[in-house]
């Protein structure tokens, strides 16, 4: 299944591949993998709220904002919530970036192997075998209760509504 223009790449429209999530929809299963060649899947958080932060690529400046930022902002929550970045980087630059920037409040995974997450989330970037930048809230109950997929995936995400809502789902 596939979406045209629902994003664009420096003004130039580009198509999603997968099914077009909303708030209220159930979180689909996925399989990703850690810095250590390990599988992640959403099941290992279940009870608990989770963020689900997705970047192009972590070697971008706007990415690498949005992962510090989420990073910095989930201090404050503690284990109440789980909090993953998703990008398609290979695991080992993964794990580089968040030795040298100091990301410890968010497990990092990669979209590289398969692309499960991408095409069940419906943000898989079919031009560039890149996921499109997004933020997703999902409850105890796996639950959907934030979803923005930013228009332009060079612009960063609304941080203050998708904090807003894990806060909510947590009960903060």
């Amino acid at each position: 299944m596939e979406r045209a223009s629902a994003v664009t790449m420096k003004g130039n429209p580009m198509t999603l591949v997968g099914p077009e999530l909303k708030e209220g929809d159930k979180a689909p299963e996925f399989s990703a993998l850690d810095n250590g060649l390990g599988e992640v899947k959403l099941n290992e958080s279940k009870g608990k709220a989770r963020l689900i932060s997705v970047v192009p690529s972590l070697d971008t400046p706007v990415c690498s904002s949005q992962t510090k930022k989420f990073n910095d902002e989930l201090n404050k929550l503690g284990d109440k919530v789980a909090a993953y970045t998703v990008s398609a980087d290979l695991p080992f630059a993964q794990g580089r970036f968040c030795s040298s920037e100091g990301i410890d409040n968010m497990k990092v995974i990669s979209d590289y192997r398969d692309m499960d997450f991408g095409e069940k989330y419906g943000l898989k970037i079919k031009e560039l075998r890149l996921l499109a930048r997004a933020v997703l809230v999902v409850d105890k109950d796996d639950t959907i209760t934030h979803m923005q997929i930013v228009p332009e995936v060079t612009q960063e995400p609304d941080y203050t509504s998708a904090m807003e809502a894990l806060k909510k789902a947590a009960g903060e």
